[in-house]
């Protein structure tokens, strides 16, 4: 359903049918005449919202897929990026976090395994501002470092909640869907309430915050593939203050074919020290 464009069909049906009565008032048309514009005009009103409504239940149902767990991804967004794929049949899942690029002064790699009930992350902290990060020594090892789950719990940045399987939230971003359309087969547009999506994982509580009322209409597009199940999700968010445009991007693939993640060694693992947990606190 886009309540925003059922909205602006049945105000299109306000405005031009009273202008068609008056029309065939004044030109003395017969009343089978006047009954035709209006009718033509609602017609299309209410296709035009059963084609909106099939669009979002479409977007919707794109991200069932999602739900059980078992493919790999790509996020993107403004000098970060992250992917990796999830095994749910296997409760394990690998990302492989990058924020910043390599000449900035401070880069941040982040690979990340969890295999229930464990987790490990090995970190590497670059650039000429790295030195100045508290506790480096102990961070940067070339080593995983066992997590203490008690304390990575509901952590964004080290945790991993087997009952919500899609580190984007894709699910909850086609759910604040105010408008949608299709432009093609498989290909969608239209405007997210991204105020609404805070819990998306591709989404900073900060930046909502941020846009203020643009938060309300992000423009997005979106694509499925052959059997309906999402394959990209991007969204446009407009510059706000200092800060310029930028895009989001999404993408999913290999839907049941992700493997299980691979355990690293003994030999590789460290346990996390307190600047670990303090870095992401």
């Amino acid at each position: 359903m886009s309540v925003r464009r059922m909205s602006a069909a049945l105000m299109a049906a306000t405005l031009l049918t009273p202008t068609a009565a008056a029309c065939t008032a004044t030109g003395g048309g017969s009343a089978g005449a006047t009954a035709t514009p209006s009718a033509t005009v609602t017609a299309a009103a209410t296709d035009a919202a059963a084609s909106d409504a099939d669009a979002k239940q479409a977007l919707l149902d794109s991200t069932r897929e999602i739900s059980k767990g078992n493919f790999r991804f790509r996020m993107s967004g403004v000098g970060s990026t992250a992917e990796g794929q999830v095994h749910q049949p296997s409760q394990s899942a690998e990302l492989r976090v990058n924020i910043g690029d390599a000449g900035d002064d401070l880069a941040m790699t982040l690979d990340l395994i969890h295999a229930r009930p464990d987790s490990w992350v090995k970190l590497d902290l670059s650039g000429a501002a790295a030195a100045g990060v508290p506790g480096r020594d102990k961070l940067n090892l070339g080593k995983y470092q066992h997590l203490d789950q008690h304390r990575i719990r509901g952590n964004r940045s080290l945790g991993f909640d087997f009952d919500q399987v899609d580190p984007a939230g894709s699910q909850v971003l086609t759910q604040a869907v105010t408008e949608v359309r299709r432009t093609g087969n498989g290909a969608y547009a239209g405007t997210i309430d991204v105020s609404k999506a805070a819990e998306a994982g591709s989404l900073d509580q900060g930046l909502i915050t941020a846009l203020g009322a643009q938060a309300n209409s992000v423009p997005f597009t979106a694509s499925t593939d052959a059997q309906g199940r999402l394959t990209e999700l991007v969204l446009q968010i407009p510059a706000v203050g200092e800060a310029a445009a930028q895009e989001i991007r999404v993408t999913y693939r290999d839907y049941g074919n992700a493997t299980a993640a691979q355990k690293p060694s003994a030999d590789q693992v460290v346990e996390a020290p307190p600047e670990l947990y303090n870095l992401f606190d």
